[in-house]
């Protein structure tokens, strides 16, 4: 598909030529059916006008053959519209297991952005071409919305939750970034950049970037602060769950509900930890709302996010059978 037309921003990711093949497709087969009805339409009124003879238009009954035919076509004809537009959808919802986490924040009227590696970054975004980068997204006050046109990403931002995108980015380049949901009096000015580099100079750029050390480090000075390690530990006299290895897995609740711990699992658990008990523990935790703002949040779920289960004990060697050395004469 040509990437330069008039209409239409560039193709900047992996996802942007998909989409458009599927946009301009359901395009062409409106404007198609919009000029062969208005050209049947415009047949038969000049066919069948009224003149002598005949003033009284006559019964006509279609057999059910026709009937069976324009309900069938344009049946199999949406049936396939929907099966495209759903595998469009699929994959750009179904995030690559190598994506690079960012956590992205919006609040009126700026964009904030935390790499793995600890760089911020406000109304810019830094990411390497050939690499799917995983949005994990938040808002500090009102619905925002996170859009990139030339990637074709387009994804509300809630407060009091993570929202995903993804994307992989084609080209080295500077692409705009819009909130493309009303959000105030200066909605206009919240956009940004997404500057898409060749990996070396990526690399090069989050060496010469300040940090104060990665979320993953600072969640754990603050787990340890906030003393969630006295009930959050491994062991059978634990008031908590155990922490190590538990994100991405299921668990099941005590009124027998299985969910998976993901970002928004851990964050509802922190705000409001009466909301899903774990089957097996009593419901003694205390709420940090209000006490955590969305930087010290991010911090802790990027921590237990990073938690890994402790590796299985190795059985012991057995000794090796001792060898008689003795010389016989």
């Amino acid at each position: 598909m040509p990437n330069n037309l008039p209409f239409m921003p560039n193709q900047g990711s992996t996802l942007a030529p998909h989409v458009d093949e599927l946009y301009l497709f359901l395009v062409a087969v409106c404007a198609f059916m919009t000029v062969a009805i208005s050209g049947v339409v415009v047949f038969l009124a000049l066919k069948y006008k009224r003149g002598p003879g005949n003033e009284v238009p006559q019964e006509y009954k279609p057999s059910n053959a026709l009937e069976i035919v324009w309900i069938v076509i344009p049946f199999a004809a949406f049936m396939a519209f929907f099966v495209w537009g759903a595998i469009v959808f699929f994959n750009a919802r179904r995030m690559p297991d190598n994506a690079m986490d960012v956590w992205a924040t919006g609040r009126q009227w700026m964009w904030k952005f935390q790499h793995p590696t600890g760089q911020t970054e406000i109304n810019t975004l830094h990411v390497p071409v050939g690499r799917p980068v995983r949005l994990i997204m938040t808002s500090e006050d009102v619905i925002h919305d996170f859009f990139v046109p030339d990637f074709r990403v387009h994804t509300d931002v809630l407060p009091s939750r993570y929202t995903y995108n993804w994307f992989e980015a084609t080209k080295v380049g500077r692409y705009h970034i819009f909130c493309s949901e009303y959000c105030g009096t200066e909605h206009s000015k919240m956009i940004g950049t997404v500057v898409v580099m060749e990996p070396e100079d990526y690399q090069l750029w989050l060496s010469g970037g300040a940090t104060e050390g990665s979320p993953a480090a600072e969640g754990k000075k603050l787990f340890e602060s906030l003393a969630c390690v006295t009930c959050h530990q491994a062991g059978s006299g634990a008031r908590g769950p155990n922490l190590e290895g538990v994100f991405g897995t299921t668990v099941k609740l005590t009124n027998g509900q299985v969910v998976t711990i993901d970002e928004n699992y851990v964050r509802e658990s922190i705000l409001n930890p009466q909301a899903k008990i774990v089957s097996g523990f009593d419901p003694i935790m205390p709420t940090f709302q209000g006490q955590l703002n969305e930087a010290q949040l991010m911090q802790l779920v990027s921590y237990i996010k990073s938690m890994k289960a402790p590796e299985p004990a190795r059985p012991a060697a057995a000794p090796a059978p001792a060898v008689n050395t003795a010389v016989t004469k």
